[in-house]
């Protein structure tokens, strides 16, 4: 690295540039020598090299904050789960400084537009590697674990492998569907809901929370993934919190294996939250395909990345042993109660059957 160079790093938020990127187990910080380990100023964001380089820090959610400073350098990190694709466009634009501006962009290579762009481009050099040849440094329960889960399967080409996909046989929907669909921000709503798939215990699986609108244009937009694997309160907290950010009329939960229990979870954390348990009757892909059809027509879009939910959906098939799809499932609630009609034969009420 010159002297006095100036450069910016950036992840998908603030906690991955800080946990990740600067004191992350690889970060910065530790894998620096004695002799040229840099010092990290949190109330500056930003990292001060020995050598008087410097590198400020920032969130890919927050796109604006990159327009204006200049730089030599730059890292990007786990570019395909970036919310917004503006925070690439206004890295490029800062990367100016000096004769050789370069950027270096680390990601598991998504199917979405910007990791192809990149890829077809014959200025970018690629390099390639897979969780396998990570092995000295991870723990061998971790491979079992994954290995006995994803191995064999689409996502795990993608995870582990490090394969850029193309669409997935029998899924219900592909990456190119929702990439055209995509939208930068969400038009006036007229409802907004959170759809939960709840987790029993808190080492098994995700608990899935997502959150979604209806505009005034009648068309559905999902704003938000909040899913995360925790304890039942630890869950119910994160569906309350999305509940209240998005300013949601409604939460609706699948309630089959959790029964009164996912409600006095979320009542625990707000008593008053509106709340529609649901029942599930028939199976995930029977459920899912009135939804995917809408986004086949055109009405859903998705506001920003949301690239956790995006793989999951659009790897899952019945024709593979994915793992269990709990942020679709959470989707599906949520558009359902959004914008499908209770099934006939059923009557509108506080628990819905579908």
């Amino acid at each position: 690295m010159a002297q006095r160079s100036r450069g910016a790093m950036v992840a998908a938020t603030a906690a991955d540039v800080r946990d990740v990127l600067v004191l992350g187990e690889s970060g910065l910080l530790a894998i620096a020598p004695p002799w040229a380990r840099p010092v990290y100023e949190p109330s500056k964001r930003r990292v001060v090299w020995p050598n008087g380089s410097q590198a400020l820090l920032f969130s890919a959610d927050v796109p604006g904050r990159l327009r204006g400073p200049q730089f030599h350098w730059a890292v990007a990190d786990e570019i395909a789960a970036w919310r917004y694709v503006d925070a690439w466009d206004m890295l490029q634009f800062g990367v100016r400084l000096g004769d050789d501006p370069r950027i270096a962009v680390a990601t598991t290579p998504r199917p979405i537009a910007i990791v192809r762009e990149l890829l077809k481009d014959t200025s970018v050099a690629v390099t390639r590697g897979n969780t396998y040849a990570n092995r000295a440094n991870l723990a061998p329960r971790f491979l079992e674990r994954i290995k006995a889960q994803y191995e064999g399967t689409r996502l795990g080409r993608q995870e582990i492998e490090g394969e850029v996909l193309e669409d997935t046989p029998g899924a219900l929907w592909t990456q190119g569907q929702i990439e055209a669909l995509r939208v930068k921000a969400a038009p006036e709503l007229v409802r907004v809901v959170v759809g939960v798939d709840p987790a029993a215990t808190s080492y098994g699986d995700e608990a899935g929370i997502i959150v979604a609108g209806v505009g005034v244009d009648g068309h559905g937009y999902v704003l938000g993934d909040a899913s995360l694997q925790a304890s039942p309160h630890g869950w119910g907290s994160a569906a309350v919190l999305a509940y209240h950010t998005h300013q949601a009329d409604r939460m609706v939960a699948e309630v089959n294996n959790g029964g009164e229990m996912v409600e006095l979870t979320i009542r625990t954390v707000d008593p008053v939250v509106s709340y529609r348990a649901v029942h599930a009757s028939r199976g995930k892909r029977t459920r899912a395909e009135p939804v995917a059809a809408l986004y086949e027509q055109g009405k859903v879009h998705h506001v920003g990345v949301l690239a956790k939910l995006e793989d999951e959906i659009c790897t899952w098939s019945t024709l593979d042993d994915a793992p269990s799809p709990n942020r679709m499932d959470a989707l599906v609630w949520a558009l359902t109660e959004l914008m499908l009609d209770v099934p006939r034969g059923v009557e509108h009420g506080p628990d819905l059957w579908v």
